[in-house]
């Protein structure tokens, strides 16, 4: 082995090799800067015969660890040290340690689980949480547990927080691995917090910031940005700075330029990076650090059918890292883009993407791997049940997986292609509509939307074929190639295959849009209106200024969504019709005999659609009668009962029983509207059955579809129990109120002389009420006892009586006369 350099994790090498090869399995905590991602491979490849995997979050850091190992041993990245990357391989015979991508490795490890002539793998930042390297490690466990029971993994991180991952390399159950700790070699590092200024964007407040660092340090300043879109702004903010050169770093850049980022200049310099510089790499010179605090993530809006990068707020563990940065090569300075009282709101860790992000191509890759959801492996965290649930739905209608969840030969050759399944889908079916060459171009800028200037997609894809940039260029030959060499990917099969294929007549990249994104055609809303709906059902805002205003329909390729807004915002479409949508979306589309209820009234109808969008409608002369009470039955309950005919029997019949079912409970039913709306197809059978309209209903009798809610043999009691009259000593059958509780009786106090208690209703449970009228029934008296209102009552109401009325006779004791509905001067003369 060569004469290493004096990092931190130097120390420890022989210990860490040790320690591997002993055990199978370890983690290594370390910082950054220590060395662990170029040093620890180095030295496993001199302890072990067989070659070394290194994987690696993301393209950048791959290729950059390769060459700094390439470096350090003195050679050409390619002879002892390779790497191999999405679209980019240098690896020749004798290589002994390549360094590539988790999903590359995934692949890999798909084709051969084995993993034949590797004797160890290096899963190098497991701590940041990246889909494909959780998955990546749950494969290579599975794999290592029925395989290759000899291979060796080594599981680094720049975090503490190391106990699961102990477990989870331990076997679960088994002994944990060890767990081996290097300490960095850290300078002091002092901070500052910039609150933002009022309405001023984070562009803007990371410009203030980046000239407040320039001016107080010496070196190079690294600035944190969540995106290549910000780091453009930001450019812009900084340009005239004189002897100072601003340089980006992300992800979506050539090669070239990314490597420009990470060598030392001739002058002082000011590189705005993503979230690719917090760890795996390192950027020489940086003495101070302008941190915005946020990060851009994968995020999935199921109910909208949103996908795509979110802005949110870093975590604390991620501020600590990118603050370390600036304290690499001497003691140094880093300024924070949030007010220090919001410091302690931040989140601990960063969110696993396998929590937030779109789980379609993870559950492409369980389905490869023969476990549909995942069981029965070792999972840092399990895919969430309804994340799975998604993306297995999406794989179905892609085709790529059957109706157990299994994956089909198409399925295999869309995961071959390295993409997201929509997108290969779209290059697939694509290349056989309008040409290998023309999909894959459109397919490579919607895989890297950022080369995108505008919302135009057709705009956007003649300007790359104008100006042919590599990376793009790269990568549309690549995909191409890989089409034309598909297994069966000229056999005509794909389901969105023309009876017309004449129509397109050249590349067209509304349909390639369509085929990734068939839930996004969008037709406008209105005429004139910026609002489309999609197919999935979200409505979306095109922005103004967009090229695309006159476009009745668009196939969308970007969406997503402001903060604080319900519609989605177009960030990324071309204009589309009606046939190009038939075509891309066929599975969406469906014929549908409805039967609504609109404005009080039914309408029936044979509806065409794409998915939510409707494309036709015409009349239904004869609908299906179940779709007709089905209407009938919406629309009783938005208008409630009141609907019905309710007579005064009807409606004293309904109290009544609610007088029983309040009383006696079971089995006299309930009949609140609630209920009543509810079970209205038990007691409105017959009626709903042969209506057709808002008046049928209206002329419905309510009271006697009521009375097959009657409990029998029960119903036989209910005049005894609640008696719709109770015939008093007079003879009169008066009606009794059941809309009060309890029951009211109103009745002249003349016609109940001689009672001295009244009958007792649902069988001697309650007493009704009596409301006693004068003989020119004004109220006199209310009284649930009515033998304590004879003896204490009735002689100041007798006397009030006798005035108003003298013709009429007042007895002292009416218990002992006999009632009367007249004046009855004669009854009886004690008055």
């Amino acid at each position: 082995m060569p004469d290493l350099p004096d990092l931190p994790v130097r120390p420890a090498l022989d210990e860490i090799a040790t320690t591997l090869c002993a055990r199978g399995t370890a983690v290594l905590v370390a910082p950054p800067g220590t060395g662990k991602t170029t040093l620890v491979p180095l030295a496993l490849a001199a302890a072990t015969p067989g070659r070394v995997l290194v994987a690696e979050p993301r393209r950048l850091a791959a290729r950059a660890a390769a060459a700094r190992m390439a470096a350090l041993l003195g050679e050409r990245v390619g002879q002892t040290v390779g790497y191999s990357v999405r679209g980019d391989r240098k690896v020749g015979a004798g290589t002994r340690i390549e360094v590539v991508t988790s999903g590359l490795l995934v692949r890999r490890l798909q084709g051969d689980p084995e993993l034949g002539g590797v004797d160890a793998v290096v899963l190098d930042e497991c701590h940041e949480r990246h889909l494909d390297a959780d998955l990546l490690l749950a494969l290579l466990l599975d794999a290592r547990e029925g395989l290759r029971p000899d291979l060796r993994v080594l599981a680094t991180s720049a975090t503490v927080a190391a106990e699961r991952l102990s477990v989870l390399l331990g076997g679960g159950a088994g002994e944990p691995a060890p767990v081996l700790e290097v300490r960095g070699r850290a300078y002091p590092v002092e901070l500052d917090y910039v609150p933002p200024l009022a309405r001023e964007r984070i562009e803007q407040q990371v410009a203030r910031a980046t000239r407040m660092a320039l001016a107080d340090t010496a070196g190079d300043v690294l600035v944190f940005l969540p995106g290549a879109r910000e780091i453009r702004r930001t450019t812009e903010l900084l340009s005239g700075l004189g002897e100072v050169d601003v340089v980006p770093l992300h992800g979506r850049l050539s090669a070239a330029a990314q490597d420009t980022a990470l060598r030392p200049g001739s002058r002082r310099r000011i590189v705005l990076s993503t979230a690719v510089a917090e760890s795996s790499l390192t950027v020489p010179g940086v003495r101070a650090v302008v941190d915005s605090g946020l990060s851009r993530v994968p995020r999935v809006d199921h109910r909208r059918g949103l996908s795509g990068l979110a802005t949110v707020r870093v975590s604390a563990a991620v501020a600590e890292q990118r603050a370390g940065r600036a304290g690499r090569e001497g003691p140094g300075r880093a300024w924070r883009c949030w007010p220090e009282y919001e410091h302690a709101t931040l989140p601990a860790y960063p969110e696993p993407e396998i929590r937030t992000a779109d789980l379609t191509r993870l559950a492409l890759e369980l389905a490869c791997w023969g476990t549909v959801d995942g069981q029965g492996l070792a999972w840092w965290d399990a895919p969430p049940a309804g994340g799975l649930a998604a993306g297995r739905s999406v794989l179905r209608a892609l085709d790529a997986v059957d109706d157990h969840g299994a994956v089909t030969e198409r399925g295999r050759r869309m995961a071959a292609v390295g993409l997201h399944p929509r997108l290969a889908r779209a290059l697939l079916d694509g290349a056989r509509e309008i040409g290998a060459r023309a999909a894959a171009e459109v397919v490579a800028l919607l895989d890297d939307d950022a080369q995108a200037a505008g919302v135009d997609l057709v705009a956007a894809v003649r300007t790359l074929r104008a100006e042919r940039p590599a990376r793009w260029e790269r990568e549309a030959r690549r995909l191409a190639t890989l089409t034309e060499n598909s297994p069966g990917g000229n056999d005509g099969s794909s389901e969105a295959a023309v009876a017309d294929r004449n129509r397109v007549g050249g590349d067209d990249p509304a349909l390639i849009a369509a085929l990734a994104y068939p839930e996004r055609l969008a037709r406008r809303r209105a005429p004139g209106s910026s609002s489309y709906l999609m197919a999935g059902g979200t409505a979306v805002i095109l922005p103004p200024g967009s090229g695309l205003a006159d476009a009745e329909w668009l196939a969308i390729a970007v969406a997503g969504r402001d903060p604080g807004q319900s519609e989605g915002r177009i960030r990324l479409a071309a204009k589309a019709d009606e046939p190009l949508a038939r075509e891309a979306a066929a599975n969406l589309l469906a014929t549908v005999d409805e039967v609504d209820w609109i404005d009080g009234n039914l309408v029936a109808r044979r509806v065409q659609r794409l998915g939510s969008i409707t494309l036709s409608e015409k009349p239904l002369p004869d609908p299906d009668p179940s779709l007709v009470t089905s209407a009938l039955l919406r629309g009783l309950r938005e208008a409630g009962l009141d609907l019905l005919r309710w007579d005064e029997d009807a409606r004293g019949l309904r109290q009544r029983l609610d007088f029983l079912h309040r009383t006696l409970g079971a089995p006299w039913p309930a009949v609140d509207d609630d209920t009543l709306l509810a079970e209205a197809e038990t007691w409105l059978g017959p009626e709903l059955s042969t209506a057709r309209r808002r008046a049928d209903l209206e002329r419905v009798d309510a009271g006697q579809a009521l009375r097959r809610l009657l409990p029998w043999p029960e119903a036989a009691r209910l005049d005894e129990l609640a008696p719709e009259r109770l015939e008093v000593p007079s003879g009169s059958k008066i009606r009794l109120d059941y809309a009060a509780d309890p029951p009211v009786l109103a009745v002249k106090v003349q016609e109940i002389f001689g009672w001295a208690e009244p009958p007792r209703l649902a069988g001697g449970r309650v007493s009704p009420l009596l409301h006693l009228l004068s003989p020119a029934r004004r109220p006199v008296a209310v009284t649930a006892d009515l033998p304590s209102f004879w003896r204490t009552g009735w002689p100041q109401v007798r006397a009030d009586l006798r005035g108003r009325y003298p013709k009429h006779a007042w007895p002292e004791d009416p218990t002992t006369v006999t009632a009367h509905r007249g004046t009855a001067r004669n009854a009886n003369r004690s008055g």
